[in-house]
């Protein structure tokens, strides 16, 4: 007859593996969902750029990842300066600035770069070049940047935690489109464009879903090995 001991152990490792290959399976789903939404993407950004006539006139909700090549001018002065974001491992801004579409009656919200923060003096700028007049911008239409957390009410000037885009449509009284432009190319005007790529984890996932599954298939093996195998193997040999 089992002894208490015996049926414990056997619940605790039931529980154990039951658990460690449901993580796995989830791991592998969220993999196979990125893996997806990158093939979406890889899709959107192989199909034709878009100019500000199109940019215009298309549905927001078939625009993310589209490439687009834009001319217009640079509302300079709405640049804002996003704090807490980092590139290549290095803290620093995001710059935003608003771009007037030329042959469309509309603004879009580019964000043009990265440039690191002076710490010494922390409320000091850092040199950017705006060029006046009409100008060329290649990207992507991305989401707006991400929001990060703020301890208090989010304060007014050039350098911000976060940027809303209804509150700073109300605020600069800019016909600000519903989409953002994310600037790509090669360092220039004193911006990095090294960004990062969206859904690009889908290898961690991966990873995590095979540690998962090794947990469960040790748990297995140790709890056979310790139950059945190693106590017949102590069992004396009858002569």
């Amino acid at each position: 007859m089992r002894s208490w001991r015996f049926w414990a152990l056997t619940l605790a490792a039931a529980l154990g593996i039951a658990a460690t290959l449901a993580l796995g399976q989830w791991q592998w789903s969220r993999a196979q969902q990125k893996l997806g939404l990158e093939a979406a993407i890889r899709a959107r950004e192989s199909e034709p750029s878009l100019d500000a006539g199109q940019l215009a006139r298309a549905d927001p909700g078939d625009l993310l990842h589209r490439r687009v090549q834009l001319r217009g001018q640079w509302v300079a002065q709405h640049t804002v300066f996003l704090d807490n974001r980092q590139m290549q491992g290095r803290p620093g801004f995001y710059v935003v600035t608003p771009l007037r579409l030329s042959g469309a009656d509309a603004v879009v919200l580019v964000q043009r770069g990265w440039v690191p923060r002076n710490f010494v003096e922390r409320e000091r700028l850092p040199p950017v070049q705006t060029p006046p007049g009409e100008v060329t911008v290649g990207g992507r239409i991305a989401p707006p940047p991400a929001k990060l957390y703020e301890f208090a009410e989010a304060p007014g000037g050039p350098i911000r935690q976060n940027l809303d885009l209804p509150a700073f449509r109300a605020e600069t009284g800019l016909p600000l489109m519903a989409v953002s432009v994310q600037q790509t190319g090669k360092a220039s005007e004193g911006l990095l464009r090294d960004w990062p790529q969206p859904a690009g984890t889908a290898g961690k996932n991966l990873g995590y879903a095979f540690q998962w599954w090794a947990l469960c298939a040790l748990i297995f093996i140790l709890y056979v090995w310790f139950q059945f195998i190693a106590p017949r193997r102590r069992r004396p040999r009858s002569a």
